[in-house]
């Protein structure tokens, strides 16, 4: 277990960290696409170590390759000191590619950003997060990603005899749009896939109750985890699961941290389900994770703690200029 593993902040000073423009607090840009529960509390951690937050839409920044840096962030006349991405907002394949591209330019300018546009592109796409979970060598539920309902079809003949699958949307969240597949018929049709098939084996009981683990990683270290329980499959706490609070075994916190290495995360949320010999495997990385059911288990506000560790990478970055 590392040492960090259910303590408060760390100790660092904001005040003491010099802003972008020389002198004054540190400049934080909050990328969401609403002011909700984890914002707010955001905002407040930031504020409370000296740091000057905005809440920032990346559906409103522009390129102006005619501008100094070549980029409009609104509410920062010069680039942000620090750039913090809750959420990329809905939007077409073109607009999602912009505001990623956004958080690359960030990047190529010298601005820190957690979690990086790299890593959120691999964590967001499931299947290319199981391909390279399972190139690390870490334990995961097999899993079959295809672009045909013939080929999903296929997969499901030749699976299911074993157990079931559970499908789920390549871009989703909060356990939204999960299916249980037992048999060829259970597949959607190829449009309501979105055109894609993300299928992974279901590990877990075949009755209640069921439960998984969510591990919040924060720079290498474990910050809290907690069980999700609830008498349906779809454990996630959004969906009714009751959070309690644990401490990972050796081998989960591991395996959490090689997890957030291999998708090249500073900031994360692991899920963690026992297979049938109890031997704990990964289900996916959340490179957005939200901490809202954490927090009622969590003795410490894991806002302060999360902002006192990008602020402390923020510095750790102008060291290494």
């Amino acid at each position: 277990m590392t040492a960090a593993f259910l303590t408060p902040t760390r100790a660092l000073s904001a005040l003491d960290l010099p802003s972008r423009g020389g002198g004054g607090s540190p400049r934080v840009a909050i990328f969401t696409d609403k002011l909700d529960w984890h914002v707010v509390r955001t905002l407040r951690a930031f504020r409370a170590q000296g740091a000057t937050p905005v809440a920032v839409r990346l559906s409103a920044c522009k390129i102006e390759t005619g501008r100094a840096h070549g980029l409009v962030i609104p509410g920062f006349r010069e680039l942000p000191d620090l750039a913090i991405v809750r959420a990329i907002g809905d939007g077409s394949l073109e607009a999602i590619t912009m505001r990623l591209g956004v958080l690359h330019a960030l990047e190529d300018l010298g601005v820190p950003v957690v979690n990086s546009a790299r890593a959120i592109e691999r964590c967001t796409d499931k299947s290319m997060a199981s391909f390279l979970l399972a190139q690390a060598g870490l334990p995961t539920p097999e899993t079959f990603a295809a672009q045909s309902l013939a080929q999903a079809r296929a997969v499901a003949r030749r699976e299911c005899g074993k157990g079931p699958l559970v499908m789920k949307p390549l871009f989703g969240a909060q356990g939204w749009g999960l299916r249980l597949i037992e048999r060829e018929s259970d597949l959607p049709s190829l449009h309501d896939a979105r055109g894609v098939f993300y299928l992974q084996r279901f590990v877990g009981p075949a009755r209640p109750p069921f439960e998984d683990m969510r591990i919040l990683v924060s720079r290498g270290d474990i910050v809290a985890a907690m069980r999700r329980r609830s008498s349906h499959w779809i454990t996630n706490v959004r969906q009714g699961a009751k959070p309690l609070a644990v401490e990972p075994s050796e081998r989960e916190a591991e395996i959490a941290l090689a997890a957030a290495k291999a998708l090249g995360v500073d900031f994360a949320g692991v899920d963690i389900i026992n297979d049938h010999e109890d031997e704990p495997l990964i289900l996916e990385v959340n490179s957005m994770a939200g901490w809202s059911g954490l927090q009622r288990v969590t003795p410490f506000s894991i806002a302060d703690r999360l902002a006192a560790d990008a602020l402390a990478q923020m510095t750790h970055a102008r060291l290494r200029v």
